[in-house]
C-alpha cells in the first residue's frame, strides 16, 4: 500500500450501507480520509451476512449509531455535519428528502459540504429497487442461469465513489464549495461491461475465445490461463507448442492454431508449464481442476 495519503485530514462521514459505500470508504481511509460511518440502530446488513468483509471494509474507520427516524438521531447527525467535508449516502432521493438531506437542504446549511449519493440507477430511475445482480444482467454480465463470479457494479460503484470524492475535494480547494455528485450502479457496470459491447470478450472476440494465445485449455492435471495476446508472446507460444506463425496475428485466429496449442497444453503438468512460462517469459497461470 503506498505511503502516499492525499486525503489526509478530509473527513468522511457514510450513511450507505451494504457493499458499494463501505468498499468506497476502504479506499479513502486507505488514501488518508478521516472516515466514520454511521449505521442504524439494526447494524449494516453486511454485518449479519459477512462479518469478516464488513470489518476489512471498515479497518480504521469510527462507527456511530444513530437512529435517523427518529428526531434525536437526525439532531446528532446534524451536530456532526458542520465538521464533515464530504457525505457518503446509499438511500433512494425520495428517502434522503424525508431525512432532510437532499442537496438542496444540505447545501444551504452547509456549504462546503460535499453530497456523494450512490443509487441504483441515475436520475429519476435511482427510485425503481434494484441490486448488483440486476444491473449485471442490464448489460448483457450474466450468462444463463449463473450468478456472476463478482458483485461487478457494486465495487464499480465503490472506486467510482471514490472518484467522485476526489473531483470534491478538487473543486472544493478551487471554489470552496460544496458539490453534489451521483454515483449510478446501473453505470458501472455499464462501464464495466464496455468491453463486451465493443465485441472484446464476445467468443468471437480477441479476448473472449477466438484468439487461441488469449483462453483457458486444460493441462495433465488442471487448467491453464494463457494470456499470450501480443505477437511476442504468442510467438514463443506457438515454438513451444511446435507451431509456425506465417504471420503472428492472423494465424492465431484459425482453428488449426487453437487446436495445435490445446494438444500441446494437454500433454504437460502444471509444473512443466510453470517451469516454461519461467525459462521463455510466457504470460499464463496454471490452475487446479
Amino acid at each position: 500500500m503506498s505511503s502516499v495519503k492525499p486525503l489526509r485530514g478530509l473527513r468522511v462521514m457514510s450513511l450507505a450501507l451494504n457493499l458499494p459505500g463501505p468498499a468506497a470508504l476502504m479506499r479513502l481511509a486507505q488514501m488518508g480520509a478521516h472516515c466514520t460511518k454511521v449505521n442504524p440502530p439494526a447494524g449494516d446488513p453486511m454485518q449479519h451476512y459477512t462479518t469478516r468483509g464488513y470489518d476489512l471494509l471498515h479497518a480504521g474507520v469510527k462507527h456511530k449509531t444513530l437512529d435517523l427516524k427518529t428526531e434525536a438521531g437526525q439532531a446528532a447527525l446534524h451536530k456532526l455535519l458542520p465538521k464533515t467535508d464530504v457525505l457518503l449516502t446509499s438511500f433512494r432521493p425520495s428517502a434522503l428528502a424525508k431525512l432532510g438531506l437532499g442537496w438542496k437542504a444540505l447545501h444551504q446549511q452547509y456549504p462546503a459540504l460535499s453530497l456523494i449519493e450512490v443509487v441504483g440507477a441515475p436520475g429519476p430511475l435511482a427510485e425503481i429497487p434494484g441490486h448488483d445482480l440486476t444491473y449485471q444482467a442490464e448489460v448483457g454480465l450474466v450468462n444463463g442461469m449463473d450468478l456472476p463470479p463478482s458483485l461487478f457494479a457494486d465495487m464499480g460503484g465503490a472506486v467510482m465513489a471514490s472518484e467522485a470524492t476526489l473531483k470534491a475535494v478538487i473543486t472544493l480547494k478551487t471554489t470552496g464549495k460544496g458539490t453534489h455528485h451521483e454515483v449510478a450502479l446501473s453505470e458501472a457496470a455499464a462501464w464495466l461491461a464496455l468491453p463486451r459491447q465493443l465485441g472484446l470478450t464476445t467468443p468471437d472476440g480477441a479476448v473472449g475465445g477466438a484468439h487461441a494465445g488469449y483462453r483457458v485449455y486444460a493441462c495433465k492435471n488442471g487448467r491453464v490461463a494463457v494470456a499470450a495476446l501480443e505477437p511476442h508472446f504468442a510467438t514463443r507460444l506457438c515454438e513451444a507448442a511446435g507451431v509456425t506463425l506465417a504471420h503472428p496475428v492472423k494465424d492465431l485466429f484459425k482453428p488449426a492454431t487453437r487446436q495445435a496449442i490445446e494438444a500441446f497444453l494437454a500433454s504437460q503438468t502444471r509444473a512443466q508449464l510453470d517451469k516454461l512460462a519461467t525459462a521463455k517469459d510466457i504470460p499464463l497461470l496454471t490452475l487446479p481442476r
